[in-house]
């Protein structure tokens, strides 16, 4: 596959007025995304349904639906919004978004303003909504980095420099750490670490810090009981089969028991409160038990296929930015995808981690819809037609 060049491509291509189109290889993402999220919506329809039936809880059936339909919305109506200002205006504007959402992360950690569920303090209460600022953070980062970055065109990027750059992006993720949301501070960092080798910035730089978060994360993991619980419960889930272990090990029943076809729609056995917030990060054990094993290969071919495209876009890119921004937005959701289906297969320990477009929750979605509506803008400015296949030989 030969790389398009990118290295003198760094130019001003958006004077004019940016304008919504809509290039064929961006609505073949998009329909691999809609794919995903309608196959979402029947799941987190038939699990909370049930939960709300067999629990007699005293709620609507739909509520969750009705709630995945809303912000489904609130994030399109936002994603044409950046789609339309542009994706070079995000990363001038990311310092002072970073500032912002790390003040959002500092105050959700106060008691009585941050609301803690299950033990972690993530989620702020706006207007009768929930907020989780660490999902938009997953985005704002990579954009401070390219946007620091980009400052040097020309001039010497100087291991000091990116020492500053590296203490800068490492407040809002010891916080998001603090939470506790170790699964999300990973990505991030796995993000960065993107970043540096797609700027061939000198492993000389990067690998001190590195083995330096290594050392520090392993030491700070293993004086935190829940992730040296954590980590017993995926080594041997049946020692704590009452406890951390109910989850991971209810979720292979789930998976397991779907076999090659599943059981069908609707018909899953663990949603009844055997796997409990299975609508979450373990949604897809549910929709392996109701589609097998067939079903799990369509739902990680469509996201092979975001990687394929997103890539294919970020390559074809006339910008440096728009090449950084779209490959890592491609990488986030792709890795954070392929993680939760390696808890839920019992591959790797828990996360916390949900299914990008897929698993419910608000601020999950109307983040990862608002880098789709990046993508879409990275599209409307590429070298050639991307309705040409051939551009990339």
């Amino acid at each position: 596959m030969r790389i398009l060049p990118l290295m003198n491509a760094h130019k001003k291509v958006m004077g004019k007025k940016s304008t919504l189109s809509f290039p064929p290889i961006f609505c073949l993402l998009f329909l691999c995304v809609s794919i995903i999220y309608v196959l979402g919506l029947i799941m987190v329809y038939s699990t909370t349904s049930a939960e709300v039936m067999d629990m007699e809880l005293n709620k609507s059936t739909h509520q969750a639906l009705i709630k995945q339909l809303m912000y489904a919305g609130i994030g399109l109506s936002l994603a044409g919004g950046i789609a339309k200002i542009g994706y070079r205006t995000l990363i001038t504007l990311s310092p002072w978004l970073l500032g912002i959402f790390s003040f959002l992360l500092f105050i959700t950690l106060i008691p009585g303003i941050g609301r803690e569920v299950n033990g972690s303090r993530r989620w702020l209460a706006i207007l009768g909504l929930s907020l989780q600022p660490s999902e938009f953070v997953k985005y704002i980062i990579p954009a401070y980095f390219i946007h620091h970055y980009l400052k040097f065109s020309g001039k010497a990027f100087t291991f000091y420099a990116f020492l500053k750059l590296v203490g800068t992006i490492a407040i809002p993720m010891l916080l998001i750490l603090v939470e506790p949301n170790n699964g999300t501070t990973a990505v991030i960092a796995m993000s960065v670490l993107v970043l540096c080798i797609l700027m061939k910035i000198s492993w000389r730089y990067w690998a001190l810090p590195l083995l330096a978060c290594l050392c520090v994360g392993g030491a700070f993991a293993y004086h935190l009981s829940y992730v040296s619980a954590r980590l017993k419960v995926y080594l041997n889930p049946e020692l704590d089969l009452k406890g951390k272990g109910h989850q991971p090990y209810q979720a292979k029943i789930a998976a397991g028991s779907g076999r090659l076809l599943g059981r069908g729609p609707g018909n899953s056995m663990q949603k009844l409160s055997y796997l409990p917030e299975a609508q979450n990060d373990y949604i897809a054990a549910i929709y392996a038990e109701e589609f097998g094993f067939i079903g799990v290969c369509i739902l990680i071919t469509l996201y092979l296929s975001i990687a394929c495209l997103g890539f294919y876009i970020a390559n074809a890119s006339s910008s440096l930015e728009g090449f950084y921004f779209c490959a890592v937005i491609t990488f986030l959701v792709t890795f954070q995808a392929f993680l939760n289906l390696g808890v839920v297969s019992g591959l790797l320990p828990s996360t916390g981690l949900n299914l990008p477009w897929f698993s419910q929750g608000g601020s999950s979605l109307v983040a990862n819809i608002l880098g789709l509506g990046i993508i879409l803008n990275i599209s409307q400015h590429v070298k050639g037609h991307l309705s040409d296949f051939s551009t990339i030989a």
